[in-house]
């Protein structure tokens, strides 16, 4: 957050929607739209239990900590800490705005909770070949999970291109990654041959798109003009892909790309080009190799088996 800017009150006690208003609106606030909305999810779970017109002085730590507690016992430790983030920012926002004597006090009783390494997010190379040569995907579907596999980008990145960002004969295109920053992607021939197949011939607009036209008003730039279908979105790619998989992620299908990069000899900086990460640090779990991996090392190097 940057500098905080104090705003002007009336004398009447502020209540908690107003200031959830006031922090989500401030110059100061969230500033991705990402961000405003994973917080107003933790903000809208907050007013439903303790009410919009709660005046933020009269909070106490016991009020705070017995919601959160309740409404996110049961959660992983990044979902915990995720909500736990967007309650001490507000309660930042709060204090500095002087409605509030001490965000820490309120918030003693929620601590941060350590993650667990997760090491078996990557999938099998027999269950990517299964799942990329699944028959019954659409060839959208398909296209775009071959796609994510072979060029290892953000499922959002992917599906933020538009056609003219292609470039086919060379197997690239310009992304926008995390973070806003341009950087180009590549492919492999499997996408080379699908991509074309799901263009038929169309030089702008999504690249991956709806099957039905648009149902509701989108920008310009959403839309395919020839057709009125709609760029695909994530929830929906996410759902599609869980449903093939059986369960299985599209960051899990990123995740496998990269680790098995690794274990065939990539570079750790060529690893970071291929994922536009720009921490070796946040690189380093995807680049573990997998037991699958280590099990083909040991049956490889067995003394047994060199005599």
């Amino acid at each position: 957050m940057g500098t905080a800017r104090k705003l002007s009150t009336s004398r009447r006690p502020v209540t908690l929607g107003q200031a959830v208003i006031a922090y989500l609106t401030a110059p100061d606030g969230p500033e991705s739209a990402a961000t405003r909305r994973v917080y107003g999810g933790t903000y809208r779970a907050l007013l439903a239990a303790l009410g919009p017109d709660a005046a933020v002085g009269d909070l106490t730590p016991a009020d705070l900590g017995e919601w959160f507690a309740s409404r996110w016992a049961d959660a992983r430790p990044a979902t915990w800490n995720t909500n736990r983030g967007a309650l001490r920012s507000l309660l930042r926002f709060c204090e500095m705005q002087g409605w509030i004597a001490s965000a820490a006090d309120l918030t003693r009783g929620t601590g941060h909770r350590k993650r667990s390494p997760d090491r078996s997010r990557a999938l099998s190379r027999a269950d990517i070949d299964q799942l990329l040569a699944r028959e019954d995907a659409s060839l959208r579907e398909r296209t775009f999970w071959r796609l994510a596999y072979e060029s290892a980008a953000r499922s959002a990145e992917l599906l933020a291109l538009n056609v003219e960002d292609l470039d086919l004969p060379n197997r690239r295109a310009r992304v926008a990654r995390k973070g806003g920053s341009a950087d180009v992607i590549t492919w492999s021939t499997r996408t080379a041959r699908l991509l074309p197949r799901l263009l038929k011939g169309r030089t702008t607009g999504p690249v991956f798109l709806t099957e039905r036209r648009a149902r509701v008003e989108l920008p310009p730039g959403d839309i395919d003009q020839d057709s009125g279908r709609a760029r695909l979105s994530y929830v929906q790619a996410e759902q599609l892909f869980k449903a093939a998989s059986g369960g299985a992620t599209l960051h899990q299908l990123r995740h496998s790309a990269l680790t098995h990069l690794a274990e065939d000899g990539m570079s750790a900086p060529m690893l970071m080009t291929k994922s536009g990460h720009t921490s070796i640090t946040s690189l380093a779990r995807y680049a573990r190799p997998s037991a699958e991996a280590l099990a083909r090392w040991e049956a490889e190097h067995d003394p047994a088996r060199r005599r």
